[in-house]
């Protein structure tokens, strides 16, 4: 929502900048013209996207219950090599794996979805990893 607030807020002075460019001439070769229009178009379409996120979120409660792997759960795992990781299952849109935060469509999270403590996974990557999981939150 703050991101829209601020896209919002910038559309002024966008605006503001094409017309200014517009007074200084020929458009067809005016620089900051086609700069301040490309500008507009790219803010536009992220206005778009955010927008349409907002229409489309919703709002998922942190489970009660910590058994089971769901959307929203931190999940502690621990692979062959005994390295120890944590991840936050979220949606697509939130994802953001330098944060440890995973979406449950990735590889990991579809197969972290429903498991218990205990409970492996086997990612098919290069190489292969099996991760062990050790606690839910």
């Amino acid at each position: 929502k703050r991101e829209h607030d601020e896209l919002v807020g910038m559309r002024a002075e966008v605006a503001e900048r094409i017309k200014q460019a517009r007074e200084l001439g020929d458009l067809s070769e005016n620089a900051e013209y086609q700069s301040a229009r490309e500008e507009q178009d790219r803010l536009e379409t992220r206005i778009s996207e955010v927008e349409q996120v907002l229409r489309n979120i919703q709002i998922i409660k942190k489970p009660k219950s910590h058994n089971t792997v769901t959307l929203g759960s931190t999940v502690k795992l621990k692979t062959s090599s005994g390295k120890t990781q944590q991840f936050q299952v979220v949606g697509t849109m939130e994802a953001d794996p330098l944060r440890g935060k995973i979406s449950d469509e990735s590889p990991l999270g579809k197969q972290l979805i429903g498991k218990k403590v205990g409970e492996k996974v086997l990612l098919k990557n290069s190489p292969s990893t099996n991760y062990k999981v050790t606690s839910i939150s």
